[in-house]
């Protein structure tokens, strides 16, 4: 058995693996695992920028620390909530595109509800950062469901 429960070298299914009891386990390890991945994404950027004080440092950093909080989250997604097994690298390369996939979608959610509160609001900068939460649990919350219905899907008849 792997850590979700499923049986090893299968690939998971959340909806057939988490029933309702489970529900809350998985929300706390999806928590958690978004604020590992947004922590190691700030430690790289501040790593990074300062190695390189200027705009190409800055771009850098946000390039370096969304690499590794993408990989982080993903790595952490597929093993401990969705309890997913790539059967090759090219099976696993391919599910992590469309995870990528998925985390733009909810990246622009994000990103549209942080300006609208800064707009709405004459870039109060706290209600900024409130608007950034409520766009990144609306994002995750939308993510976990499109990850679970077209990224860690179960097999065809399976």
């Amino acid at each position: 058995m792997n850590p979700t429960g499923t049986r090893s070298g299968t690939q998971g299914d959340s909806r057939r693996h988490n029933p309702a009891g489970n529900r809350w386990r998985i929300l706390v390890l999806y928590t958690a695992f978004a604020a590992i991945a947004t922590l190691a994404n700030i430690v790289t950027q501040d790593i990074v920028i300062r190695l390189r004080t200027d705009t190409v440092g800055l771009v850098a950093s946000v390039l370096a620390g969304t690499a590794v909080g993408l990989v982080t989250k993903y790595l952490l997604d597929k093993t401990y909530i969705f309890g997913f097994r790539p059967r090759s690298r090219a099976h696993d390369g391919a599910t992590f595109l469309l995870y990528t996939g998925t985390g733009v979608v909810t990246t622009l959610i994000f990103w549209g509800t942080e300006a609208a509160f800064h707009m709405l609001w004459d870039g109060d900068k706290t209600m900024r950062y409130l608007g950034a939460a409520v766009g990144l649990a609306i994002g995750y919350a939308i993510k976990y469901r499109l990850d679970r219905r077209f990224v860690f899907r179960a097999p065809e008849g399976g």
